[in-house]
């Protein structure tokens, strides 16, 4: 499927150019080049976030975080994904991206979910093909419900003049459940059809267990367990340390919330609380839970970080592909070709055409979607109707297409099965979920 859409992407655009004129051609011919360049670009910015998250992420797991928390998701985790085992750090890398998703922290949640996916690789049976513990995983984050403000979001309407920035929180907490719920429903309603049945053997996509396998001889476990038997004054030393940082942490956290109960009032307090010391708030934690499990810190990130770079490799040439495509497809006109022809039946929904670009660029850019939507904002004003609209589907969904392409990728899959179509589903889903969230909340 991703191969057609691919194909339709790159022709479509071609022929529209061709039959638009020289200045379209020419248009498309330096979208090429500069969406090349660009997503190169992306991979390298993408580089230091994995390598420092999956470092972090490798602290937990050597302090044995990952087996705390199996233990307290399992009842949901069996049920979802009953082929995996529960100790297992695809179960890990799984629930760190879903948490990372739910919080709003979406840098943080890409890394964790490329270790996901590495990692079902290794315990997929069929070469090539997506496992139904991949589809499942993909079309939950991609449709991935979000409990906290899309702080992104309400940062570009708070510097385009909303006098209410934060009004979109609830149309898009509302158009997420949407999502993620027809996602899922998609994903087992779609894997009953033998079309999507297994095709193993697909060539060129095997991924050997060694390009994933943590060298368990690495600082981490290995380190842990040569340590001597520690001293009851160290130990109470260790304590002593883990207690006075926590300590100042949560009187800083206190100081700010004071600080912004007086100027902002509860509500305002809580939503900068929230913005502002969620990632601070796992970072320590993760960091006094290993420095209390006795794990070298330090060797355990550079060991975790290594990770991110072979990964950031692989995924290169997923990521160009499909941001060049998505380029010469908009650079064309085809998209605002299939705009014109869409509007008069959206248009009936309640859905005004100035917000279809949103619709069709979110799925397959986000920093397109989000030059769209700045743009609505500056042309109709972020208060609008219009502009709050643009703005929740801004939030609504994940960009599908570069989510499959670096996900696939990092896990060397060909065949996505209906992977792609449980994600469209969600984004569908999502997207009028967004509409009826904000027909309801704003009239």
């Amino acid at each position: 499927m991703l191969n057609a859409i691919w194909l339709v992407l790159v022709v479509g655009a071609l022929l529209v150019a061709a039959l638009s004129g020289e200045a379209e051609i020419s248009a498309v011919v330096d979208a090429i080049f500069e969406s090349a360049r660009s997503a190169v670009q992306l991979v390298i910015g993408l580089v230091g976030v994995m390598v420092f998250f999956l470092g972090l992420m490798r602290i937990a797991f050597d302090a044995g975080f990952r087996d705390v928390i199996a233990r307290w998701l399992t009842p949901l985790t069996r049920r979802l994904f009953p082929g995996i085992p529960s100790d297992h750090p695809a179960m890990g890398a799984i629930v760190m991206n879903m948490a990372s998703n739910v919080l709003g922290m979406g840098n943080a949640a890409t890394p964790f979910g490329l270790k996901a996916m590495s990692e079902l690789a290794r315990l997929n049976h069929y070469s090539g093909s997506a496992s139904n513990a991949m589809v499942l995983f993909l079309a939950i984050n991609s449709s991935a419900i979000t409990l906290l403000p899309p702080i992104g979001t309400i940062g570009v309407r708070a510097a385009a003049g909303s006098s209410d920035p934060w009004a979109i929180w609830m149309p898009t907490l509302f158009a997420t459940t949407c999502s993620t719920t027809a996602a899922v429903l998609a994903y087992f309603l779609l894997g009953r059809l033998p079309f999507f049945a297994h095709r193993p053997g697909m060539p060129g996509a095997a991924v050997a267990a060694t390009d994933w396998e943590i060298d368990e001889t690495d600082a981490g476990d290995a380190d842990k367990g040569s340590l001597p038997p520690e001293t009851p004054s160290r130990r109470l030393l260790r304590r002593g340390v883990m207690l006075a940082t926590l300590a100042l942490f949560v009187w800083g956290i206190g100081l700010s919330f004071g600080s912004d109960l007086d100027e902002k009032g509860m509500i305002g307090a809580i939503r900068a609380l929230l913005q502002h010391w969620t990632l601070p708030a796992l970072l320590v934690a993760v960091l006094l839970y290993g420095f209390a499990m006795r794990v070298r810190i330090y060797d355990s990130m550079v060991t975790g970080g290594r990770e991110g770079l072979a990964v950031a490799v692989k995924i290169v040439p997923y990521l160009v592909v499909i941001l060049v495509a998505v380029a010469m497809f908009r650079a064309s006109g085809a998209l605002g070709f299939l705009i014109d022809l869409i509007d008069p039946w959206t248009s009936r929904i309640g859905v005004p055409a100035e917000v279809l670009p949103m619709a069709f660029i979110r799925p397959l850019s986000g920093s397109g979607a989000l030059g769209v939507m700045s743009e609505i904002l500056t042309v109709h004003g972020p208060d609008s109707f219009i502009g709050l609209l643009a703005s929740t589907l801004m939030g609504s969904t994940e960009t599908t297409f570069y989510v499959l392409a670096i996900y696939f990728g990092a896990a060397g899959v060909v065949d996505g099965r209906h992977a792609l179509l449980a994600c469209l589903a969600g984004d569908l889903a999502g997207f009028f979920g967004a509409v009826a969230g904000c027909h309801f909340f704003f009239g």
